[in-house]
């Protein structure tokens, strides 16, 4: 080494170009990442609860999967399926930081969309490096000349951080990866554009480094047989973290069901040791944490997996407690979303979704008196959910009200082939139909999604000659996505007049699996009785109310498919909806129908936005100095007039 460094003595820079060399043959460090962290990391108060040096013996059961992200450590995948409250992200981050001071090299990290990356960027990244002197002297200012650190990137000596979304096909394939960060993972997309799994696009990014890579995928779990990060914890040796009875020294994982407290008195609650059934207090999870160990629970279907779950039944004293936890609890009863919710954010556990199908004839007993074509006073705008037949084309009209409630409004058959002009004319005529309001107003339809799974072309063609936003393209797609269930729009060729046109049409992409599942859920919900109703009692959000004239057949249709579970050729489970009688069109009528209403905004509606809807159906009298921000026909299709409508529809045999 002496040697060469005197024959570089003559050349200008030469200092620069041996130490960069040298660097080069340095091995990867021993240090460890939590070892790091302790040493280096603060916490802004921009985005900690607990501001100040990060303590590794806060939050202990980190330790081993930072551990395992180290470079000294064999493993290459660490999966870390987690409840809330117990710092998964912060470990990733911890991470970034080490890497770029120990160990530089390109690193990738994926959040559910492109806009969350900006946001983990600004909030988490951001603050990471301005906090940590040993970082700062890595990474440029932002707002130097040449830095080389913009939003959704950070360059450092020897390496680069790319943050991206999972739903950018063209980020998640920009750049070869040694690291790769993929966070929350069940959010993700069910693909990234029109090329596949966004987290294997992301893995495959990695393959070029060996036995060098290392891949963290973190994640709280979404629904059972659907949810990446439980799919990635059963292939991995399920490491779970046993903690010791303070009292008789026993290990065991922390359970719900060992948690006890007095009926309606949270304040109380406390747990139970399954082995002496002492009681354990909320003071006591510091020495519990701190004697804590991982132990795996079954064995790799990969050696260099390493699988870890935990629940924010651990989640630090003075953080999330045991009585906070009884209270979300107890105020999710009833409520089968805000219990998926607790089950998946809580207990980091993958929620069972009931697929079995309701009983169509409880619905017939339950068919109200609202008259067919008449919209109720708690509907404040329409949608339409249209199904293309060989032979006809189908279509549901549904009001919609706060918190979702629904009521079927009208069923409308046109008869004629897709090839046939008149019926793509009547269905026209449609977007110009108004329909009663209890308390006097017009409606027309806010917005009408067609499905294009039969007879494309001619749907493409007729959505392409609406060239109106009240129209969308759909295609459905039997996949559950809840962060984002309706995507889009893509662009598919379209003909028009014998021409092909290319990109000319939009469809928007439906994760039907979704909604159907969140039908079938509405429709199981308690009704109040008569006498409730008399005193006032409300129906619970999401009830689905259908009129008197709703046929038999009509119910059975909406109740046609039910979720089962089937094996992969990889042997996991997965969840697919599979007919259990020859029709359902009604059931992807409503389908279409709610992906219509999620577009226009129902499920993030604010209080305000309600307040105009209700003041335009005459639900509530205007207030002083609150004015739609819109007019009426784009928010909910309201025409303040009394006439009815010149078009001629039939109106299906399925409503007498």
């Amino acid at each position: 080494m002496v040697g060469i460094e005197e024959n570089f003595a003559a050349f200008d820079g030469a200092d620069e170009i041996l130490r960069g060399w040298a660097d080069g043959l340095r091995p990867d460090p021993d240090h460890t990442v939590p070892t790091w962290a302790d040493e280096n990391r603060i916490l802004s108060p921009r985005g900690a609860n607990e501001a100040g040096p990060w303590r590794t013996s806060r939050t202990p059961y980190l330790r081993e999967p930072m551990n395992a992200l180290s470079p000294c450590s064999p493993y290459q995948r660490i999966v870390l399926m987690k409840g809330a409250q117990l710092g998964g992200t912060e470990c990733g981050n911890n991470w970034i930081g080490y890497v770029i001071h120990h160990a530089p090299g390109p690193m990738m990290a994926v959040q559910p969309t492109v806009e969350l990356a900006r946001r983990f960027s600004q909030q988490r990244i951001e603050p990471l490096i301005e906090e940590c002197p040993v970082l700062r002297e890595r990474v440029a200012p932002p707002r130097s000349r040449d830095s080389g650190n913009t939003i959704l990137s950070k360059e450092f000596p020897g390496g680069i951080l790319v943050m991206t979304g999972a739903n950018s096909a063209v980020g998640l394939r920009s750049m070869p990866a040694r690291y790769l960060f993929l966070d929350e993972i069940d959010a993700y997309p069910a693909s990234a554009g029109e090329e596949g799994d966004p987290v294997a696009l992301a893995e495959a990014r990695t393959r070029t480094f060996a036995w060098r890579r290392k891949v963290f995928l973190c994640s709280t779990p979404t629904i059972r047989g659907i949810s990446r990060i439980e799919r990635e914890y059963e292939a991995s040796d399920q490491r779970k973290y046993f903690v010791p009875c303070p009292h008789c020294g026993e290990k065991q994982v922390l359970k719900f069901e060992r948690l006890r407290w007095e009926k309606g008195h949270p304040e109380s609650a406390a747990y139970f040791c399954e082995h002496c059934e002492a009681r354990i207090e909320e003071r006591h999870k510091t020495f519990m944490l701190e004697n804590g160990e991982w132990r795996a629970t079954a064995v790799s279907a990969d050696p260099l997996t390493v699988g870890f779950h935990i629940s924010s039944l651990y989640s630090p004293h003075g953080w999330l407690s045991w009585e906070r936890i009884v209270r979300e609890w107890e105020a999710a009863q009833g409520n089968d979303e805000a219990l998926k919710g607790f089950k998946n954010s809580v207990l980091g556990e993958t929620w069972v979704e009931s697929g079995e199908a309701p009983d169509w004839q409880i619905l017939c007993d339950r068919r109200e008196t609202c008259h067919i074509g008449i919209v109720p006073k708690g509907g404040l705008f329409l949608t339409a959910g249209v199904d293309v037949q060989k032979d006809r084309i189908e279509a549901d009209i549904w009001a919609w009200g706060r918190g979702l409630e629904s009521w079927l409004v009208d069923h409308i058959v046109l008869n004629g082939g897709p090839d046939d002009q008149q019926v793509w004319d009547d269905l026209t005529a449609l977007l110009t139909r108004t329909w009663p309001h209890e308390n006097g107003p017009q409606l027309t339809i806010a917005k009408l999604a067609i499905d294009s799974g039969h007879a494309a072309p001619a749907v493409y063609s007729w959505t392409r000659k609406m060239g109106s936003p009240q129209v969308i393209a759909v295609k459905g797609v039997d996949s559950f996505n809840r962060a984002s269930p309706v995507s889009g729009p893509t662009y598919v060729d379209a003909t028009e007049g014998g021409r092909k046109i290319r990109r000319g049409a939009k469809i928007w992409t439906v994760a039907g699996s979704t909604f159907k599942a969140e039908t079938y859920r509405f429709l199981r919900l308690a009704r109040p009785t008569a006498e409730e109703l008399a005193q006032g009692v409300l129906f619970a959000p999401g009830t689905i109310h259908l009129p008197q004239g709703t046929t038999d057949d009509w119910i059975k249709q909406l109740t046609a498919e039910q979720l089962v579970t089937v094996k992969t050729k990889r042997g996991f489970s997965k969840f697919e909806w599979q007919k259990i009688r020859d029709r359902n069109e009604a059931l992807d009528c409503r389908v279409y129908a709610r992906a219509a209403a999620w577009l226009v905004g129902i499920d993030w509606f604010h209080e305000r936005k309600w307040k105009e809807l209700e003041q335009q159906v005459g639900v509530v009298k205007d207030e002083e100095g609150l004015q739609p921000d819109k007019p009426a026909e784009r928010i909910a299709g309201v025409l303040h007039t009394k006439h009815s409508s010149k078009h001629k529809v039939h109106r299906s045999s399925y409503l007498d």
